[in-house]
């Protein structure tokens, strides 16, 4: 379990603030081996802890890092950027340094306004919820925050597209809300408590949404069948 207290929008903020200060430059400057992204920086939950680190599952950056990738030895090298599924594991490999930061900065750029937008139509949600008779200027502020739709897995970057394929789901989260999101965005009321969530096509091979009264709508690994030792025919003998 994540144990790590920082709220995941400051620690990106605060990332997105070190890279475009120099951050990187001066800590290169300071050692022996080029710096890393994310693992030089106060981003990393390890900055300046020295002999004691944590595991990078307490770090707030693992809730960015795709599920199969959690438990690599740096998982924040694994954190998808764009629509291609380039991440600093890939970019390390094939692109100089002015090029890893111009994906990391735009990267950083687009989440920050993720966030802050996915937060604020939160808020508007709860005010909706908590008044009887909520006013027309909230109904409108909820319609109107400037939200970009995304796969529902929170690490994959891919923006929802009709023409994406991918998988669509369907759960009642709770009894008659006034106003809930959907797939595209946009507030829906009179909908009956059910909300819309959207895979993409390549994460829809690998995961499925479960809706649980604890955790609600939570991503769960696909099971795939895996012959078992009797199925399997024998080849016969050359």
């Amino acid at each position: 379990m994540q144990k790590d207290a920082r709220d995941l929008l400051d620690v990106i903020k605060a990332e997105l603030e070190f890279l475009e200060s120099g951050g990187y430059e001066r800590t290169a400057g300071e050692s022996w081996r080029p710096a890393f992204i994310f693992e030089d920086s106060p981003a990393c939950v390890n900055y300046g802890r020295g002999q004691d680190p944590l595991p990078c599952s307490d770090c707030a950056l693992i809730q960015l890092v795709p599920f199969e990738f959690r438990s690599s030895p740096i998982p924040c090298r694994h954190i998808p950027f764009n629509t291609q599924w380039e991440t600093l594991d890939s970019l390390y490999r094939y692109a100089d340094r002015r090029e890893i930061e111009k994906a990391v900065r735009e990267w950083l750029q687009d989440t920050v306004t993720r966030l802050e937008n996915e937060r604020k139509i939160s808020r508007q949600l709860n005010e909706l919820s908590a008044n009887g008779n909520p006013t027309e200027n909230a109904r409108g502020a909820a319609m109107n925050v400037n939200l970009q739709p995304k796969c529902a897995n929170p690490a994959c970057p891919n923006a929802f597209s009709w023409s994406k394929g991918g998988k669509f789901f369907r759960f009642r989260t709770e009894p008659n809300p006034p106003g809930i999101t959907d797939t595209t965005g946009e507030l829906l009321r009179g909908v009956h408590g059910v909300k819309h969530f959207w895979l993409c096509d390549r994460c829809s091979h690998v995961f499925t949404l479960v809706c649980t009264e604890l955790d609600g709508v939570v991503l769960k690994l696909v099971a795939h069948d895996v012959p078992s030792a009797e199925s399997v025919t024998e080849l016969p003998a050359a």
